[in-house]
């Protein structure tokens, strides 16, 4: 689906790991990632209470934008 950073595919499952992380993992077909970055944002969510909750979000949003798939 994804060519690599900057495609459409990319584009489309970073604004998807923003909203619920994992989530533009998934959509990219990168199933351990997903749960890797779920359960990262929940534990940030749950444990320190506070906005650093975004943390997760936002780095399981980089790394979809980034993702390059191997050939």
């Amino acid at each position: 689906m994804s060519a690599g950073p900057g495609s459409a595919g990319n584009v489309i499952a970073a604004l998807c790991s923003l909203f619920i992380p994992g989530l533009g993992q998934l959509v990219q077909g990168r199933i351990l990632a997903a749960i890797f970055y779920l359960l990262l944002a929940g534990v940030l969510w749950l444990v320190t209470f506070t906005l650093l909750g975004w943390l997760g979000n936002l780095i399981a949003c980089i790394d979809a934008a980034l993702y390059r798939p191997r050939r």
